[in-house]
């Protein structure tokens, strides 16, 4: 799959770049085909047969460029991540929200450095693992 990646100059040293879908991966490298190899094994190996729930691409131009991580001195590159190894796969769906309510989201997933998708999905996953808790409480009494 292709995914988003921001490319910064690291002074005459090379590339560091960073995913707004994998807040946690981070890549270097002293090319640019260097950053690339960097970039896919730090998100394959993060995710190597892992079960961790994966967000799906970020493909909207528009809603990088409005990310804060694109302060206007980098560059977007896409890197194709081989996922064969992940144990769960992202789905894109349509999801309906209030105007509103999305502003807060974007807002919310600018400050964290990440897209939508990837702040909707954390949100998600929190939310199932509270219901989960909250199960396993009422089954314990």
């Amino acid at each position: 799959m292709q995914y988003p990646l921001y490319v910064h100059r690291e002074g005459g040293a090379g590339f560091r770049a960073t995913f707004p879908d994998f807040p946690r991966a981070a890549a270097i490298g002293k090319s640019l085909n260097e950053l690339k190899i960097d970039a896919k094994q730090a998100v394959e190996l993060m995710y190597d047969r892992s079960e961790q729930l994966i967000p799906a691409p970020t493909c909207s131009g528009s809603e990088l460029h409005a990310l804060d991580m694109d302060d206007g001195e980098g560059i977007w590159m896409f890197v194709d991540i081989n996922l064969a190894r992940v144990t769960s796969k992202a789905v894109g769906i349509q999801v309906s929200l209030l105007d509103t309510l999305l502003e807060q989201v974007d807002q919310a997933a600018r400050e964290r450095h990440m897209t939508r998708s990837a702040l909707i999905t954390l949100a998600v996953v929190h939310e199932l693992a509270g219901r989960h808790d909250e199960h396993l409480s009422l089954v314990r009494m």
